[in-house]
């Protein structure tokens, strides 16, 4: 207590906010709710409410992509989404990090940038390169960027197309760029990355298969996490909105369009009273078309008279004449026989059968007898490939038993059988 006593309330709020470490995960496996220095007000909670979906949902995604290429299970949780400027959130986590940054080409206008702890990204690039990730390399060389760089390519390619799926519209991104970044070091971590500018960090908690257990870091500027949002929950509210003010403008210019012919026909009555009248009597109607009434009813021609039908009647009318089928019996090609002659079939002697409840069954026990639905010295049947063929009685050859056929079954007793 003494201690505790001891402390100023800077270094209490430090302590509670957990300034001091780099892995902001508490016992329960969560991202700590909030960075300090957090700014409010520049997102609802609605908006960050939407964002931890979108990333829990993308993310989902990339975990699937990443367990692939790892050969291990990767799991990531749903991100906790604070707002605060770069160099706040450089000072909370004063640690050697890998920073990816995308940008998007399609779909989005703006960049996303990853950052992920130096270690983990290491044990990341040692299971890329074939090893188990127990001992990896401390120091990140090009090639263990590249081998990260390459699998960050491929879950960011996953991201994209979870929010393709989301938003209903197509997003693409480029190739990420990889750079090692030391945030307790360095100020500058990324070019798109202002930091004075407020930017929305989304800390998801990471974990491989016993192999990582710690934070990655998503980080946008406010600008596309608010486009973000709208796409998700208000883009077609406002695309619809611009509708009603569009409607009311095509009016206009039909309506001028529509007096113009009506003065025409309202002066041609005035000036010219008589080609009015006239018109329709000398020019069109009776010159050019016949009028409707001279029409001829169905089956009467132009003059009157009713038509004829054209009916032939010199054309020479038999009956028809079937050749008589033959009842001799189809000649078989033997030469096309031979060529299946020595296909192996499955012969099969079925000595009997029944049925029994599962109750039964599972009374059944060494020394049980199950009795046959066929009496003693009944023919068996044979079949082949399951087929039934014939009839027999069973026979000892030696020490073995062997089928003698006694009746070779007709069409209709195999059809009767297949049914």
């Amino acid at each position: 207590m003494t201690m505790m006593n001891d402390l100023s309330q800077a270094e209490i709020d430090a302590l509670l906010s957990g300034a001091g470490g780099g892995d902001s995960s508490d016992d329960s496996g969560a991202p700590a709710p909030a960075v300090s220095g957090e700014m409010e007000g520049i997102l609802s909670d609605i908006e960050k409410d939407a964002l931890g979906e979108i990333g829990n949902i993308s993310m989902g995604s990339a975990a699937t992509t990443l367990s692939t290429l790892l050969g291990h299970k990767v799991n990531i949780t749903t991100p906790s989404v604070t707002v605060a400027p770069m160099n706040v959130i450089q000072q909370h986590y004063p640690l050697p990090y890998l920073v990816v940054e995308v940008a998007y080409t399609v779909g989005i206008d703006g960049n996303n940038v990853f950052a992920i702890q130096a270690s983990d990204a290491a044990v990341i690039a040692d299971l890329m390169m074939g090893g188990d990730g127990t001992n990896p390399d401390t120091e990140l060389n090009e090639i263990h960027m590249s081998a990260v760089g390459e699998a960050m390519n491929q879950m960011m390619g996953a991201v994209a197309t979870s929010l393709s799926t989301m938003f209903s519209k197509k997003i693409d991104i480029s190739p990420p760029k990889v750079n090692l970044v030391d945030f307790g070091k360095e100020d500058v971590v990324s070019e798109v990355i202002n930091s004075n500018e407020p930017m929305v960090r989304a800390a998801f908690r990471m974990e491989v298969d016993g192999l990582i257990d710690s934070e990655i870091m998503q980080i946008l500027s406010v600008k596309v996490a608010k486009e973000m949002v709208e796409a998700l929950m208000g883009g077609g509210a406002e695309e619809s909105a611009p509708a009603p003010q569009q409607t009311p403008a095509p009016p206009p210019t039909p309506a001028p369009a529509a007096p113009a012919p009506a003065p025409a026909p309202a002066a041609q009555p005035t000036s010219q009273p008589a080609p009015q009248q006239n018109y329709p009597q000398q020019n069109y109607p009776q010159q050019n078309y016949p009028p409707p009434q001279n029409y001829p009813p169905p089956g009467y021609g132009y003059g009157g008279q009713q038509m004829q039908p054209n009916v032939v009647t010199n054309m020479p009318v038999s009956p028809a004449q079937f050749t008589p089928l033959s009842t001799e019996p189809v000649q078989i090609n033997e030469a096309n026989i031979g060529l299946i002659l020595d296909v192996p079939l499955q012969i099969t002697v079925e000595l009997g059968r029944t049925k029994k409840t599962i109750k039964e069954i599972l009374d059944l026990s060494t020394g049980s007898i199950v009795e046959l639905d066929k009496l003693a010295g009944e023919p068996v049947e044979i079949q082949v490939n399951g087929h039934f063929l014939a009839k027999g009685e069973v026979v000892v050859i030696d020490e073995n038993f062997g089928v003698r056929i006694t009746e070779i079954a007709t069409p209709a007793e195999r059809a009767a059988h297949l049914n």
